[in-house]
């Protein structure tokens, strides 16, 4: 992991930061040097990765356990935490897609569920730390969303929707960002993780293919020939949230391994 420390005396707050990308975001970013705040639901997996920040490098952690889907208690912990800890100025919105399945099985509440967790808790969490990144003229904020947003993907409705909504919030937020502070996307293709564990396993019962099969199949359209590790995709992050991106504004990058068509 190189250690360019280009983001010393900044503070990022990475949510989903227990496991998978957000772990790795959270991980890349302390390597640079920021102060990092990781949110989860889980005490305990954050609070391993506390040692493992410190180590990586990050000056100071800070371990904020929260639910996304209580936004009323997570404005609440957020605000007290903020007149503790002090401003946020790299917000890495990040949290796991809902479950799989046909579009026209999906119910009101697992639109309403998704909606909440996927973009509701990432436009509080721009509202309330807006404030101090305006104040220090300096703001990054990146959503972790997915290739559906160009490509919709096979049994995913619930997440293929919402996540396209996210990517307009996040266009429309970009013209009305002041300058210094900029939000992009991040479209992670098939990424070695639990939530891809989970799709294989729920492809393989629903096609009554093996996951072995099942993997091959979704290796054989890549150009890279293989899944990303959260690392690659960590690596775009931690860009998006430096000073050398100050100019990349509104933009949704795919890290996919070629596999999209889309232009």
């Amino acid at each position: 992991m190189v250690h360019d420390h280009d983001l010393l005396g900044h503070h990022a707050l990475v949510t989903g930061a227990s496991a998978g990308i957000g772990r790795a975001a959270a991980l890349a970013l302390a390597a640079k040097g920021a102060a990092v705040t990781v949110v989860a639901r889980s005490e305990d997996k954050l609070e391993e990765l506390r040692q493992v920040l410190k180590a990586a490098g990050a000056p100071q952690v800070h371990v904020l356990v929260a639910d996304l889907e209580d936004r009323a208690g997570l404005k609440i912990q957020m605000e007290e935490f903020l007149a503790v800890h002090g401003p946020v100025d790299i917000l890495v919105n990040n949290a796991g897609g809902p479950p799989g399945g046909p579009i026209l099985q999906a119910t009101e509440a697992d639109f309403a569920l998704a909606f909440g967790r996927l973009l509701m808790a990432p436009h509080l969490l721009v509202q309330l730390l807006l404030p101090g990144m305006v104040k220090a003229k300096y703001g990054r904020i990146i959503n972790v969303i997915s290739t559906s947003v160009r490509e919709p993907l096979p049994n995913l409705g619930v997440s293929n929707t919402i996540r396209g909504a996210t990517a307009s919030w996040a266009k429309t937020l970009s013209k009305e960002l002041p300058p210094h502070v900029t939000i992009n996307n991040v479209l992670p293709g098939a990424t070695a993780t639990e939530r891809l564990e989970a799709i294989e396993e729920a492809t393989a019962a629903r096609t009554g293919k093996t996951v072995a099969e099942v993997q091959a199949d979704m290796v054989r359209i890549i150009p890279e020939g293989r899944v990303a590790d959260p690392r690659e995709t960590a690596a775009m992050i931690a860009f998006l949230a430096g000073p050398h991106a100050a100019y990349i504004r509104g933009q949704s990058i795919a890290v996919d391994g070629g596999r999209m068509n889309a232009i």
